[in-house]
Protein backbone atom coordinates (compact mmCIF):
# COMPACT_ATOMS: atom_id res chain seq x y z
CA UNK A 1 0.00 0.00 0.00
CA UNK A 2 1.34 3.42 -0.81
CA UNK A 3 2.12 5.61 1.91
CA UNK A 4 2.17 8.87 -0.14
CA UNK A 5 -0.48 11.03 0.45
CA UNK A 6 -1.94 12.20 -2.74
CA UNK A 7 -4.58 14.59 -4.53
CA UNK A 8 -6.39 13.92 -6.89
CA UNK A 9 -8.07 16.57 -9.44
CA UNK A 10 -10.00 15.93 -12.62
CA UNK A 11 -13.84 15.96 -13.82
CA UNK A 12 -15.05 13.40 -16.40
CA UNK A 13 -15.26 10.06 -17.02
CA UNK A 14 -11.80 9.92 -18.45
CA UNK A 15 -10.63 10.58 -15.40
CA UNK A 16 -12.72 8.19 -13.31
CA UNK A 17 -10.82 5.29 -14.51
CA UNK A 18 -7.21 6.78 -13.34
CA UNK A 19 -9.09 7.91 -9.74
CA UNK A 20 -10.39 4.59 -9.56
CA UNK A 21 -7.12 2.44 -10.33
CA UNK A 22 -4.83 4.50 -8.01
CA UNK A 23 -7.88 3.61 -5.34
CA UNK A 24 -7.77 -0.11 -5.90
CA UNK A 25 -4.17 -0.56 -6.28
CA UNK A 26 -4.22 1.04 -2.34
CA UNK A 27 -2.43 4.42 -2.85
CA UNK A 28 -3.78 6.76 -0.36
CA UNK A 29 -5.56 9.77 -2.09
CA UNK A 30 -6.72 11.70 0.52
CA UNK A 31 -9.20 14.05 -1.30
CA UNK A 32 -10.09 14.92 -4.65
CA UNK A 33 -10.48 18.50 -6.83
CA UNK A 34 -13.09 18.51 -9.07
CA UNK A 35 -15.13 20.85 -10.69
CA UNK A 36 -18.35 22.50 -9.38
CA UNK A 37 -21.84 20.68 -9.66
CA UNK A 38 -23.63 21.86 -12.92
CA UNK A 39 -26.65 22.53 -14.29
CA UNK A 40 -28.29 18.93 -16.60
CA UNK A 41 -30.88 16.96 -17.67
CA UNK A 42 -34.40 19.28 -18.77
CA UNK A 43 -35.23 19.80 -15.04
CA UNK A 44 -31.29 21.63 -14.93
CA UNK A 45 -30.41 19.86 -11.39
CA UNK A 46 -27.17 20.42 -10.09
CA UNK A 47 -25.15 17.62 -11.23
CA UNK A 48 -21.91 16.23 -9.68
CA UNK A 49 -18.95 15.54 -12.08
CA UNK A 50 -18.07 12.01 -12.39
CA UNK A 51 -14.88 12.31 -10.49
CA UNK A 52 -17.16 13.65 -7.57
CA UNK A 53 -19.84 10.81 -7.78
CA UNK A 54 -17.04 7.84 -7.93
CA UNK A 55 -14.71 10.20 -4.70
CA UNK A 56 -18.31 10.72 -2.74
CA UNK A 57 -19.44 6.40 -3.05
CA UNK A 58 -15.50 5.84 -1.24
CA UNK A 59 -15.54 8.22 1.15
CA UNK A 60 -13.12 10.55 -0.09
CA UNK A 61 -13.31 14.34 0.96
CA UNK A 62 -13.79 16.43 -2.08
CA UNK A 63 -12.86 20.21 -3.21
CA UNK A 64 -14.95 22.32 -5.86
CA UNK A 65 -13.37 24.98 -6.41
CA UNK A 66 -14.85 28.12 -8.23
CA UNK A 67 -11.36 29.86 -8.69
CA UNK A 68 -8.12 28.14 -7.79
CA UNK A 69 -6.12 30.70 -6.53
CA UNK A 70 -9.46 31.40 -4.00
CA UNK A 71 -7.28 31.78 -0.12
CA UNK A 72 -9.68 29.45 1.29
CA UNK A 73 -9.66 27.21 -1.26
CA UNK A 74 -5.76 26.95 -0.85
CA UNK A 75 -5.45 26.77 2.53
CA UNK A 76 -8.02 24.07 2.74
CA UNK A 77 -5.92 22.13 0.16
CA UNK A 78 -1.95 22.88 2.05
CA UNK A 79 -4.64 21.25 5.09
CA UNK A 80 -4.62 17.63 3.43
CA UNK A 81 -0.59 17.75 3.09
CA UNK A 82 -0.12 16.29 0.03
CA UNK A 83 2.50 14.27 -0.54
CA UNK A 84 2.01 14.18 -4.44
CA UNK A 85 -0.60 15.67 -6.44
CA UNK A 86 -2.36 13.92 -9.92
CA UNK A 87 -4.08 15.39 -12.34
CA UNK A 88 -6.51 14.00 -15.05
CA UNK A 89 -8.68 16.09 -17.25
CA UNK A 90 -8.56 18.90 -15.37
CA UNK A 91 -7.82 22.43 -15.92
CA UNK A 92 -4.97 24.91 -16.16
CA UNK A 93 -3.65 24.58 -12.58
CA UNK A 94 -1.56 28.10 -11.53
CA UNK A 95 1.85 27.63 -10.02
CA UNK A 96 0.51 27.94 -6.06
CA UNK A 97 -1.60 24.81 -7.01
CA UNK A 98 1.16 22.74 -9.18
CA UNK A 99 4.12 23.72 -6.96
CA UNK A 100 2.44 22.85 -3.29
CA UNK A 101 3.16 19.38 -3.06
CA UNK A 102 7.01 18.08 -1.93
CA UNK A 103 7.00 15.70 -4.41
CA UNK A 104 5.31 17.69 -7.30
CA UNK A 105 2.79 17.43 -9.57
CA UNK A 106 2.14 15.17 -12.89
CA UNK A 107 -0.44 14.99 -15.38
CA UNK A 108 -1.70 12.62 -17.54
CA UNK A 109 -2.41 13.64 -21.37
CA UNK A 110 -3.71 11.12 -24.12
CA UNK A 111 -1.26 11.95 -26.94
CA UNK A 112 2.21 11.24 -27.37
CA UNK A 113 3.91 14.44 -26.11
CA UNK A 114 4.98 17.10 -27.60
CA UNK A 115 2.64 15.89 -29.93
CA UNK A 116 -0.76 17.18 -29.47
CA UNK A 117 -0.42 19.25 -26.88
CA UNK A 118 -3.60 20.82 -25.82
CA UNK A 119 -7.46 20.02 -24.82
CA UNK A 120 -8.44 17.45 -27.70
CA UNK A 121 -5.90 15.17 -28.17
CA UNK A 122 -7.63 12.42 -29.30
CA UNK A 123 -10.05 14.09 -31.26
CA UNK A 124 -7.17 15.81 -33.44
CA UNK A 125 -4.60 12.12 -33.64
CA UNK A 126 -7.29 10.89 -35.64
CA UNK A 127 -8.49 13.99 -37.48
CA UNK A 128 -5.07 13.85 -38.47
CA UNK A 129 -4.78 10.73 -39.66
CA UNK A 130 -2.43 9.27 -37.28
CA UNK A 131 -2.11 5.53 -37.15
CA UNK A 132 -0.46 5.31 -33.68
CA UNK A 133 -1.05 7.69 -30.55
CA UNK A 134 -1.04 6.63 -26.66
CA UNK A 135 -0.93 8.28 -23.05
CA UNK A 136 2.01 10.10 -21.36
CA UNK A 137 2.43 11.38 -17.97
CA UNK A 138 4.88 14.41 -16.76
CA UNK A 139 5.33 16.58 -14.37
CA UNK A 140 3.73 20.29 -14.42
CA UNK A 141 5.54 23.55 -15.57
CA UNK A 142 4.92 26.53 -16.04
CA UNK A 143 3.86 25.93 -20.13
CA UNK A 144 0.97 23.65 -20.57
CA UNK A 145 1.62 20.31 -21.27
CA UNK A 146 5.26 20.96 -21.76
CA UNK A 147 6.98 19.20 -18.61
CA UNK A 148 9.74 16.83 -18.21
CA UNK A 149 8.01 13.38 -19.62
CA UNK A 150 8.76 10.46 -16.75
CA UNK A 151 6.45 7.68 -18.66
CA UNK A 152 4.84 6.90 -22.41
CA UNK A 153 2.97 4.02 -23.87
CA UNK A 154 1.89 3.89 -27.33
CA UNK A 155 -1.75 2.57 -28.57
CA UNK A 156 -2.29 1.76 -32.03
CA UNK A 157 -5.06 4.04 -34.25
CA UNK A 158 -7.01 1.54 -36.23
CA UNK A 159 -8.67 2.16 -39.62
CA UNK A 160 -12.26 2.15 -38.05
CA UNK A 161 -11.63 3.87 -34.38
CA UNK A 162 -13.39 6.79 -33.90
CA UNK A 163 -12.99 9.02 -31.02
CA UNK A 164 -15.39 6.85 -28.63
CA UNK A 165 -13.38 3.67 -29.06
CA UNK A 166 -10.06 5.20 -28.97
CA UNK A 167 -10.79 7.40 -25.89
CA UNK A 168 -12.37 3.91 -24.14
CA UNK A 169 -9.11 2.43 -24.63
CA UNK A 170 -6.46 5.21 -23.65
CA UNK A 171 -8.54 5.94 -20.54
CA UNK A 172 -8.14 2.68 -19.44
CA UNK A 173 -3.77 2.27 -20.64
CA UNK A 174 -3.63 5.70 -18.67
CA UNK A 175 -5.09 4.69 -15.65
CA UNK A 176 -2.53 2.01 -15.52
CA UNK A 177 -0.06 4.80 -16.47
CA UNK A 178 -0.80 6.51 -13.43
CA UNK A 179 -0.70 3.86 -10.88
CA UNK A 180 2.79 2.53 -12.48
CA UNK A 181 4.04 6.55 -12.10
CA UNK A 182 2.80 6.99 -8.75
CA UNK A 183 5.08 4.08 -7.67
CA UNK A 184 8.25 5.32 -9.18
CA UNK A 185 7.77 8.26 -7.20
CA UNK A 186 7.00 6.87 -4.51
CA UNK A 187 10.31 4.28 -5.00
CA UNK A 188 12.30 7.95 -6.18
CA UNK A 189 13.18 5.57 -9.25
CA UNK A 190 12.08 7.65 -12.02
CA UNK A 191 13.14 9.35 -15.75
CA UNK A 192 12.57 12.74 -16.16
CA UNK A 193 12.86 13.61 -20.04
CA UNK A 194 12.75 16.94 -21.45
CA UNK A 195 10.16 17.29 -24.57
CA UNK A 196 12.09 17.17 -27.75
CA UNK A 197 12.15 20.92 -29.48
CA UNK A 198 13.54 19.27 -33.02
CA UNK A 199 9.97 17.87 -33.83
CA UNK A 200 7.36 19.93 -36.43
CA UNK A 201 4.36 19.70 -33.76
CA UNK A 202 0.73 19.01 -34.36
CA UNK A 203 -1.81 20.80 -31.91
CA UNK A 204 -4.59 19.64 -30.46
CA UNK A 205 -6.65 22.56 -29.76
CA UNK A 206 -10.03 22.77 -28.29
CA UNK A 207 -13.19 21.75 -30.52
CA UNK A 208 -15.94 24.14 -30.90
CA UNK A 209 -19.09 23.80 -33.01
CA UNK A 210 -18.41 26.21 -35.95
CA UNK A 211 -14.91 24.24 -36.13
CA UNK A 212 -16.99 20.49 -36.80
CA UNK A 213 -18.43 21.50 -40.23
CA UNK A 214 -17.05 19.22 -42.73
CA UNK A 215 -15.22 20.91 -45.59
CA UNK A 216 -15.90 18.74 -48.81
CA UNK A 217 -13.02 20.46 -50.61
CA UNK A 218 -10.78 17.69 -49.42
CA UNK A 219 -9.30 14.24 -49.61
CA UNK A 220 -12.25 11.46 -49.34
CA UNK A 221 -9.62 9.92 -46.73
CA UNK A 222 -9.42 13.78 -44.94
CA UNK A 223 -13.01 14.46 -44.82
CA UNK A 224 -13.65 10.49 -43.45
CA UNK A 225 -10.64 10.96 -40.64
CA UNK A 226 -12.47 14.27 -39.89
CA UNK A 227 -15.76 12.28 -39.48
CA UNK A 228 -14.58 10.11 -37.42
CA UNK A 229 -12.17 12.61 -35.44
CA UNK A 230 -15.12 14.11 -33.95
CA UNK A 231 -17.38 10.93 -33.80
CA UNK A 232 -19.66 10.34 -31.43
CA UNK A 233 -19.10 13.69 -29.66
CA UNK A 234 -19.41 16.90 -30.71
CA UNK A 235 -19.78 15.35 -34.08
CA UNK A 236 -18.97 16.50 -37.58
CA UNK A 237 -21.82 17.92 -39.69
CA UNK A 238 -22.80 19.32 -42.64
CA UNK A 239 -26.33 20.79 -44.54
CA UNK A 240 -28.82 18.88 -45.84
CA UNK A 241 -31.88 19.51 -46.78
CA UNK A 242 -31.50 22.96 -45.36
CA UNK A 243 -30.84 21.60 -42.00
CA UNK A 244 -27.93 20.85 -39.84
CA UNK A 245 -27.11 17.40 -40.39
CA UNK A 246 -24.46 15.64 -38.00
CA UNK A 247 -22.65 12.72 -39.54
CA UNK A 248 -21.01 10.06 -37.25
CA UNK A 249 -19.67 7.19 -40.22
CA UNK A 250 -19.01 6.93 -43.33
CA UNK A 251 -16.95 5.25 -45.85
CA UNK A 252 -15.09 5.42 -49.06
CA UNK A 253 -17.94 4.67 -52.01
CA UNK A 254 -16.04 1.56 -54.10
CA UNK A 255 -18.81 2.36 -56.66
CA UNK A 256 -18.86 6.06 -57.73
CA UNK A 257 -21.88 7.57 -59.30
CA UNK A 258 -22.08 9.43 -62.56
CA UNK A 259 -21.23 13.19 -62.41
CA UNK A 260 -24.31 14.87 -62.42
CA UNK A 261 -22.98 17.74 -61.51
CA UNK A 262 -24.24 17.63 -57.85
CA UNK A 263 -22.08 17.60 -54.74
CA UNK A 264 -24.62 15.24 -53.74
CA UNK A 265 -26.02 11.86 -54.81
CA UNK A 266 -28.75 9.34 -53.40
CA UNK A 267 -31.17 6.84 -54.39
CA UNK A 268 -33.04 7.70 -51.48
CA UNK A 269 -33.35 4.39 -50.29
CA UNK A 270 -29.98 2.77 -49.72
CA UNK A 271 -27.27 5.46 -50.58
CA UNK A 272 -26.46 8.91 -49.85
CA UNK A 273 -23.35 9.65 -50.70
CA UNK A 274 -21.36 13.54 -50.93
CA UNK A 275 -18.38 14.45 -53.58
CA UNK A 276 -14.98 15.23 -52.25
CA UNK A 277 -11.82 16.31 -54.62
CA UNK A 278 -10.78 12.64 -55.51
CA UNK A 279 -13.44 10.83 -54.91
CA UNK A 280 -17.22 10.08 -53.15
CA UNK A 281 -17.81 9.23 -49.28
CA UNK A 282 -20.87 7.37 -48.56
CA UNK A 283 -22.91 8.36 -45.28
CA UNK A 284 -23.55 5.35 -42.87
CA UNK A 285 -25.20 6.88 -40.06
CA UNK A 286 -26.36 10.57 -39.27
CA UNK A 287 -28.62 12.68 -37.57
CA UNK A 288 -31.14 15.14 -39.15
CA UNK A 289 -31.90 18.30 -37.03
CA UNK A 290 -34.71 17.46 -35.38
CA UNK A 291 -34.56 13.76 -35.69
CA UNK A 292 -32.56 10.98 -34.01
CA UNK A 293 -29.66 9.43 -34.84
CA UNK A 294 -30.20 6.60 -37.44
CA UNK A 295 -28.05 4.54 -40.05
CA UNK A 296 -28.64 5.54 -43.80
CA UNK A 297 -31.24 2.92 -45.03
CA UNK A 298 -33.54 4.18 -42.14
CA UNK A 299 -33.12 8.05 -42.28
CA UNK A 300 -33.84 7.77 -46.13
CA UNK A 301 -37.43 5.50 -45.43
CA UNK A 302 -38.31 8.37 -43.57
CA UNK A 303 -36.67 11.32 -45.47
CA UNK A 304 -36.41 12.73 -49.22
CA UNK A 305 -33.07 13.85 -49.85
CA UNK A 306 -32.95 16.49 -52.53
CA UNK A 307 -29.62 16.94 -54.40
CA UNK A 308 -30.59 20.12 -56.04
Amino acid sequence: MSKLRIIFMGTPEFAVSSLQNLVESGCNVVAVVTAPDKPAGRGLQLTPSPVKHYAVSQGIPVLQPEKLKNPAFLEELRSYQADLQVVVAFRMLPEVVWNMPPKGTFNLHASLLPQFRGAAPINWAIINGETETGVTTFFLEHEIDTGNIIFQETEPIHYEDNVGSLYERLMHKGAELVVRTVNAVEAGNYPQLPQSQSEVLKAAPKIFKETCEINWNQSTEAVRNFIRGLSPYPAAWTTLNGKLCKIYKSSVATHVPTDNGSHLFTDNKHVLRFKTTDGWLSIDELQLEGKKRMGIEEFLRGTKVTTA
